[in-house]
């Protein structure tokens, strides 16, 4: 089988394009947050490659280069709901600021919890400080302070499947009502992955989600080195 797909030149675009729209038509006849296409394309994606032991390597030569190509321009059309919600967003400058700045605080509390908790390794703690803020910001800032890259990246898709899975169910269980504050959490925590969903709340969630990512990557970058002593 694995000799199969790698004469498949598209098989690595193929698979995951095909799960994630299977899982949208089972989205949306269930309603189950579980049924998450991100989530459900990417467990697919994996046990293929698993059952069939091919490597990923193979997966990303067949096809899965062209989607990490289209990967940037995507992240880009996340500005268009960002400029349709400018006026909104312009008139809340200060709850946007307030409330990325108490989700990062939040983030970096929660890390120097588990240092401590868990007598982790000082590079172990590092690679978590970035999991919340997108992989082109969270690796170089991981490489930076000393931290695992390869473990960085892990938590940060991570932190966003999780993101664009539970969100809905969170804000409602914490009675998150305002479209604004939940863009505002959602692109905080789970990055573009988190967006991807906010989008689909509504518009201002979007716009929110969107301008979250690019706030919180800049405090990020601020708070990371400050906690990153905390290791010592």
């Amino acid at each position: 089988m694995s000799e199969l797909l790698t004469a498949c030149a598209s098989f690595g675009l193929f698979l995951p394009l095909t799960t994630y729209q299977l899982a949208r038509v089972i989205n949306k006849k269930t309603g189950r947050e579980l049924c998450n296409p991100l989530l459900f394309s990417t467990v697919c994606c994996c046990a293929v490659l698993l059952l069939t032991g091919t490597d990923y390597e193979v997966f990303y030569e067949n096809g899965g280069s062209i989607l990490e190509f289209f990967l940037t321009p995507a992240t880009i059309c996340l500005a268009i709901p960002l400029y349709k919600q400018f006026n909104l967003l312009k008139k809340q400058a200060g709850a946007v600021a307030a409330g990325c700045a108490a989700g990062v605080l939040a983030h970096m509390l929660g890390c120097v919890l588990m240092l401590r908790l868990f007598q982790m390794e000082p590079a172990e703690y590092i690679s978590l400080l970035p999991k919340s803020i997108t992989t082109a910001i969270g690796k170089g800032l991981s490489e930076e302070l000393g931290g695992y890259p390869a473990i960085t990246m892990a938590t940060i898709m991570l932190t966003g499947l999780f993101g664009a899975v539970a969100a809905p169910g969170l804000l409602k269980l914490f009675g998150v009502k305002e479209p604004l504050s939940q863009g505002l959490a959602i692109g905080t925590s789970s990055h573009a992955a988190g967006t991807s969903r906010a989008v689909e709340l509504g518009e201002i969630q979007g716009a929110a989600s969107s301008l979250a990512i690019v706030v919180t990557g800049l405090l990020t970058v601020l708070a990371a080195p400050v906690f990153a002593h905390l290791a010592g």
